[in-house]
């Protein structure tokens, strides 16, 4: 029987010390709390952030870290092996191997580096390695990034099949409003579903080190519970946090419910970590085929297109009264869609797919 597995992400402000170094003792404690939840039968996969924050300090800047993307792939490749050392460190007190894992997005989108991933982490696992994952950011192409870490890890915790992700940063979890501008704000503990109301309490980015924040949180939330895995959001700097969360602790973070329905990795992707390049607004009929027989979107039933975007690009679908129910991969750009707005097949060309999205391609957000 195979072991329970947690996917723990720790964030740049939990890793870095405020000079942008490496925080050692703080490494060192998680070392210590993912060597008891081994002894106590789960394996753990580490995602880690800090490569680019690190790599900034160990070039001597400070203050804020570079925009261009070119200087922070450069700045990253120097961070990154220093900070894989500092999680070695931290693990070896324990006898405990780390093994760097680095990704991209394409690991996710293609079938078979998707199972070559998957082959890789479960193999580290059976060997009694720790995998600690990060993007590939010193190559990452800048259109096909993640972009931050907390999606990555929500990810590679449907890769994993994980039982749970734990994303720690600094905050006790999903708070009611911004403590920095809101008094008497107080923690979320249970969140069943995530809705438009949550994701603006969740509000904007949040330390000045990372590139992510609530929001993007509760976005990787998403990804991970639409794929039947518990998230929790928690204090990455309290002692013992892994052992409240997998205790189930009152007021140990922020517990997002696994979502019944669970999407594979493609379809995943699709819906959550792909940024909506423009909108189809289709009729009635055109919802009930997609979201009651399954069928694909055909230009007869669309009614409107807002936006620009090419083939493959993803775009949102939304019904007569105005609300998102899909999201897809269109096959047309937009030019082309909104010429072939309200047409049936027989009056499109024989040498072109007469699907705007295709099934294969079409997610269900209802």
């Amino acid at each position: 029987m195979s072991r329970p597995i947690l996917v723990v992400k720790v964030g740049s402000s939990t890793v870095t010390a405020p000079d942008g170094a490496t925080d050692r003792d703080v490494i060192s404690r998680l070392g210590d709390e993912i060597a008891e939840q081994r002894r106590d039968g789960r394996d753990v996969v580490v995602v880690t952030s800090g490569a680019i924050a690190v790599g900034w300090s160990a070039l001597g800047r400070r203050g804020l870290r570079p925009t261009d993307p070119a200087v922070l792939q450069a700045v990253s490749a120097i961070g990154q092996h220093r900070l894989m050392r500092a999680w070695q460190d931290g693990l070896a007190p324990h006898d405990l191997l780390a093994g760097q894992v680095l990704l991209a997005p394409l690991d996710f989108v293609h079938r078979q580096q998707y199972l070559h991933a998957r082959g890789t982490l479960a193999h580290l696992l059976e060997l009694g390695v720790v995998p600690v994952v990060n993007e590939n950011d010193a190559v990452a192409d800048e259109e096909i990034r993640f972009g931050d870490n907390d999606r990555l890890s929500a990810l590679v915790a449907h890769l994993v099949g994980a039982e749970r992700l734990v994303l720690l940063t600094d905050t006790p979890g999903l708070l009611t409003g911004d403590p920095r501008e809101t008094d008497g704000v107080s923690l979320i503990e249970e969140v069943v579903e995530i809705d438009q109301q949550l994701e603006a309490v969740a509000g904007g980015s949040g330390s000045e080190v990372g590139s992510g924040g609530m929001a993007s949180k509760l976005a990787a939330a998403k990804i991970a519970t639409w794929s039947g895995v518990e998230v929790v959001i928690a204090d990455g700097k309290r002692p013992g946090v892994l052992g409240a969360v997998v205790a189930g602790e009152a007021a140990a973070g922020t517990v997002f419910r696994a979502h019944q329905r669970r999407l594979p990795a493609r379809k995943l992707w699709i819906a959550f970590a792909l940024g909506s390049s423009g909108v189809l607004v289709v009729d009635d009929g055109a919802r009930r085929a997609v979201v009651e027989r399954g069928r694909s979107l055909l230009a007869a039933g669309v009614v409107a297109v807002h936006g620009r975007f090419d083939p493959d690009d993803a775009v949102e679908i939304v019904g007569p009264d105005g609300q998102v129910f899909a999201k897809g991969l269109v096959r047309h750009s937009s030019g082309r869609s909104d010429e072939w707005v309200g047409r049936r097949s027989e009056e499109l060309p024989d040498d072109l797919p007469h699907e705007i999205v295709h099934r294969d391609d079409l997610v269900l957000l209802v």
